[in-house]
């Protein structure tokens, strides 16, 4: 690694301008220099990008005419780069003025393949919002400590699963290895899958919590439980399995699955959100042939079925250590947590 290298950094977005413009200027004001900006507009109608001209004329834009969702995006902004870094960052996000600094030092240890920042909330600095990404063997991702007060717990560099897409680093490479985002899942789990194809083949994750990102969340689609978010979560939950699960593991973690399934309809049933789910699991017939076409063509470069089994369920130890963690600091019971660890961890 090269002395000071180059980062691309790629922001997607939609009608977010509001946000967007204290991001780019937050990114203004890093101390670390060497970066360029692309922001992917998917077809806003906000003026962003006559904005972005006008404001911020350094910065490169993509520009579509409608919304191709959250993977295209990236990609697209992925592709037009060339430099060594990668750097995915939500819009609705602002960088603590050393957070790039950060980020790259930490690639200068050539032992893992990307990087998680810490991401706080916006508006509660002391709350966390996630400290590298875990995963749930049901078809789901988790942010490592979320909704968790900021006591030092995720104060040092550790190894975790994967990263929050909203706030990542990578090399490169990376992408040569493992591939870009999936674009049929549009938006939501399409970093799921990434984490997930990347632990398949082996490769390391490193959160740095020296780099602190603030983070709204579901800023555009207005709250993180809608008919959108329910229709694409279940359907990409269901993508992510099919993608990645060799009828073997599919098999040995089937009580995970369904436990964390059962779980998921019975939420959306809780939040009136039926038909949504409904809609989302229709929509996974038609992607099924693909998908697991994918699969086949990327086992070729896979780790062990022993070896993928043993990350997922460490993972999985992990995520259920935090979500207990936090239910205990609120006076929750995690009774039925317990019983789920002991029978099936």
């Amino acid at each position: 690694m090269v002395a000071d290298p180059f980062v691309d950094i790629v922001i997607p977005s939609w009608n977010g301008w509001g946000l967007l413009e204290p991001c780019l200027r937050s990114i203004v004001g890093q101390s670390y220099r060497s970066y360029t900006v692309t922001v992917v507009d998917n077809g806003s109608t906000d003026g962003t990008v006559s904005l972005l001209g006008e404001l911020f004329p350094e910065v490169r834009v993509v520009s579509f005419s409608e919304n191709k969702g959250f993977s295209v995006a990236v990609n697209a902004g992925i592709q037009a780069g060339e430099h060594p870094l990668v750097f995915l960052l939500n819009n609705d996000t602002e960088l603590a003025p050393d957070c790039l600094e950060q980020l790259v030092h930490a690639t200068f240890d050539n032992n893992h393949q990307f990087f998680a920042a810490k991401m706080l909330s916006f508006h509660e600095r002391t709350l966390l919002d996630g400290a590298g990404d875990s995963y749930l063997r049901g078809g789901a991702g988790y942010r490592l400590g979320t909704m968790e007060h900021d006591s030092g717990l995720f104060d040092r560099q550790r190894e975790v699963f994967g990263a929050c897409a909203g706030a990542a680093l990578y090399r490169r490479e990376f992408f040569t290895l493992v591939g870009v985002f999936d674009e049929e899942f549009f938006a939501y789990l399409e970093d799921v899958d990434l984490n997930l194809r990347a632990n398949r083949q082996g490769l390391s994750c490193l959160f740095v919590p020296q780099a602190r990102v603030y983070h709204v969340g579901s800023a555009t689609t207005g709250s993180k439980i809608n008919g959108v978010t329910v229709r694409l979560s279940t359907r990409n939950s269901f993508f992510v399995l099919l993608k990645n699960y060799s009828p073997g593991l599919f098999f040995r973690f089937l009580p995970a699955i369904a436990v964390y399934q059962c779980s998921w309809l019975l939420f959306c049933v809780k939040r009136k959100q039926l038909s949504a789910y409904l809609r989302g699991v229709a929509g996974v017939f038609p992607h099924v042939g693909v998908l697991r076409k994918k699969y086949r063509a990327s086992k070729k470069t896979e780790l062990s079925p022993a070896a993928t089994a043993a990350r997922l369920c460490r993972a999985e130890q992990e995520v259920v250590a935090s979500i207990m963690r936090r239910r205990r600091a609120v006076g929750k019971s995690n009774l039925l947590l317990r019983m789920y660890r002991e029978i099936f961890l």
